[in-house]
C-alpha cells in the first residue's frame, strides 16, 4: 500500500513538473517573427537605418511605467511630408484623416499580475535592447525575449550589488 502511494505521489509530481517545465518554455520567441500589424511599421528603418532613439516614439518609457505606443501626430509629424506617397503611410494617413486609433496588435505580454516599470529600468541605465532584443533590426518587432519570472529574476540577480543598476528581489516590487 506504501508503494502505491509512493508511487502515485512520484508520479504526480513528475506530471506537474513536467507541466510547469513546458509552460516555462512555451513562449516562441521570434519564431514567427511578430504578430501582422494593421500597418508595417519597420523598426528596422525608424531605428536602424535613420537611428532614431526609441525614446523619440515611446517617450513614455522615461517618465512612466508604460513605454506607450505613440501617438499618431507623432508619426504624422515627420509623414505629412516625409514619403507621404507610400502605401503603409497612406494607411496612416487614412487613419489619421479619419480620426481612429490604429488597432496595434500587442507584441510583449505580462501576465496581469505582474507591474512591469519602463522608468526604473530606462532610467537605471538598461537599454531598450537588453530585453526587446535587437529591435533596430527588426522590420516586423516580436517577442525577443521570455519575458518570464526567471528570466527576469535572473536579470535582477545579476545587478543586486550593482551601484549604477540596483535591483532588489523584494517579491512585491513586481507583484502588487
Amino acid at each position: 500500500m506504501n508503494k502505491t502511494i509512493a508511487a502515485v505521489l512520484v508520479f504526480a509530481t513528475l506530471a506537474v513538473a513536467s507541466v510547469a517545465l513546458s509552460q516555462s518554455f512555451s513562449v516562441q520567441m521570434g519564431a514567427n517573427k511578430g504578430p501582422a500589424q494593421p500597418i508595417k511599421f519597420s523598426h528596422k528603418i525608424h531605428a536602424g537605418k535613420l537611428q532614431m532613439d526609441c525614446r523619440f516614439c515611446h517617450y513614455g518609457a522615461y517618465k512612466s511605467q508604460w513605454a506607450n505606443i505613440p501617438a499618431m501626430s507623432t508619426c504624422m509629424g515627420c509623414h505629412k511630408i516625409a514619403v507621404a506617397d507610400r502605401p503603409e503611410i497612406i494607411k496612416l494617413t487614412g487613419f489619421w484623416d479619419r480620426g481612429e486609433q490604429i488597432p496595434w496588435v500587442k507584441v510583449h505580454t505580462l501576465p496581469d499580475h505582474v507591474k512591469f516599470n519602463h522608468k526604473r529600468h530606462v532610467q537605471s541605465g538598461f537599454q531598450c535592447q537588453e530585453c526587446h532584443g535587437p529591435v533596430q533590426e527588426m522590420d516586423v518587432v516580436y517577442q525577443y525575449s521570455s519575458l518570464k519570472m526567471g528570466w527576469c529574476v535572473s536579470c535582477h540577480r545579476q545587478n543586486l550589488n550593482d551601484q549604477k543598476r540596483p535591483a532588489t528581489m523584494d517579491c512585491l516590487v513586481c507583484h502588487h
